[in-house]
């Protein structure tokens, strides 16, 4: 359905993917990718970022959502970069989670897009909500999620599954009103009767 998905956050380095993935937290990728023209152009690199006056990083970033916090992870994280890795990302997922503002999402986003290297399985609301409606796990957490994700999906696939499910989740199976009609998991999902069910009472009502 899907053999060509790939992440929709636009950059051309890794330093660029890691900071629209630090940005896109709770915010849409079409929102970030409206901010990163300007922003990576004031900020082309990890040593410019580290050293960016907070008031004007917020401002740029505002429409993000959660700005502050944002705005500090980034600086924090670009100093590290300078100071430590001499402004290069570091290519695995201990030492990339040990950086401010990211998590395993992140780090797995960041590895398999950037240098197709498959740490894990990278769990957003697409994949958390399509993995659980799909019967892959009873899970609430992204953590755990991501653990009985990879014990069944093969690791040649992880990075690629998790861009497929979040196209999926996009497309077709969005959170209130998930498409189960136009589905072609339809005869493989669990939740595909429950969803047609309900519609079914609704339009008889």
């Amino acid at each position: 359905m899907y053999p060509n998905a790939k992440c929709a956050l636009i950059h051309k380095n890794p330093l660029q993917l890691l900071i629209a993935t630090i940005l896109s937290a709770q915010c849409t990728d079409k929102i970030i990718n409206t901010i990163t023209p300007k922003l990576f152009k004031k900020y082309p690199d990890a040593k410019s970022f580290a050293e960016a006056d907070t008031n004007e990083l917020e401002k740029m970033i505002h429409s993000a959502g959660f700005y502050r916090n944002k705005s500090q992870n980034i600086i924090k994280c670009c100093k590290v970069l300078v100071e430590k890795y001499n402004g290069e990302i570091p290519k695995t997922i201990e030492e990339l989670i040990k950086l401010s503002g990211i998590g395993r999402k992140t780090a797995n986003v960041v590895l398999g897009t950037a240098f197709n290297i498959a740490s894990g399985i990278a769990v957003d609301t697409h994949v958390k909500r399509l993995s659980q409606r799909l019967g892959l796990t009873k899970e609430k957490t992204p953590e755990k999620i991501e653990l009985d994700l990879m014990n069944i999906i093969p690791k040649d696939e992880w990075i690629m599954f998790s861009h497929r499910l979040i196209r999926h989740g996009r497309l077709i199976c969005n959170s209130r009103k998930p498409k189960c009609n136009e589905c072609k998991l339809n005869d493989l999902c669990p939740s595909a009767y429950q969803f047609k069910h309900f519609k079914e009472e609704n339009d008889y009502v």
